[in-house]
């Protein structure tokens, strides 16, 4: 099944575990109080990555466009339309997006444009102050998701801030300090589910930080600040950095 296809049947069947894997977001489970948590955390979330722009990058930013990538259910989409004018969420789930939309509607946010993505991101037109996404590429081969990431880099304006996270190891590789043993698939996929109602593949691919590097310098990026994550072993580093 191909990632694309595995999102949009948790789009369907599962949406919200399937952007925080806790089983009280589970769609048989999840009520009033456990959405608002899921929602106050993006709101936390959002909170956290402007103060950490403000004090590393940017002492004054104030993003007026903002594409959130993978935006999933509008978790971060949500605060995000209450500090900008203009919002974009893109993602490739039509499920992901109608569910994002009801909860824009609901809070009754209509600065936030909701678009379907592709690997040439050809929704997408102008360029952004805020490009954000996290816990996102991970799920995305390397191969598309490098160049993903190249092209997100594009579409930043002059002096528009980037604030991505993407996973470079697993806490089990600690014996070859973090590179997989050479004998390992280059894609993570777990064994297949056994059953027609099991969840749909999650892969978490590691990607390599020179090539991201590497694509960022090419990019004019001067520098940048990274915070490292662990989201259960996969490591991860949340990097955010400006555009000349």
């Amino acid at each position: 099944m191909s990632t694309d296809i595995a999102w949009e049947e948790w789009g369907r069947r599962d949406p919200y575990f399937g952007v925080i894997t806790d089983p009280k977001f589970r769609s048989g489970r999840i009520d009033g109080d456990a959405k608002r948590e899921f929602l106050a955390s993006g709101e936390s979330h959002v909170h956290g990555v402007l103060s950490t722009i403000r004090k590393h990058i940017d002492p004054g930013f104030a993003p007026r466009t903002v594409l959130d990538f993978g935006c999933g259910v509008g978790r971060l989409l949500l605060p995000f339309a209450k500090i900008a004018e203009d919002v974009v969420g893109l993602d490739v789930s039509p499920s992901m997006l109608q569910e994002a939309r009801q909860n824009c509607d609901e809070q009754q946010l209509h600065n936030v444009r909701l678009l379907r993505s592709d690997d040439d991101l050809s929704t997408l037109t102008g360029d952004f102050d805020l490009i954000h996404s996290c816990i996102v590429l991970q799920h995305i081969p390397v191969e598309r998701g490098r160049t993903l990431f190249s092209k997100l880099l594009q579409q930043l304006g002059a002096g528009g801030v980037g604030a991505i996270q993407l996973t470079y190891s697993k806490a089990r590789f600690a014996s070859t300090y973090g590179l997989a043993p050479p004998e390992l698939p280059r894609v993570d996929t777990s064994t297949p589910p056994a059953a027609a109602d099991a969840d749909p593949l999650m892969q978490m691919n590691p990607y390599n930080l020179n090539e991201i590097l590497f694509l960022m310098q090419r990019r004019g990026i001067l520098q940048f600040h990274a915070e490292y994550t662990d989201h259960g072993g996969e490591l991860g580093v949340f990097l955010f950095f400006q555009a000349a």
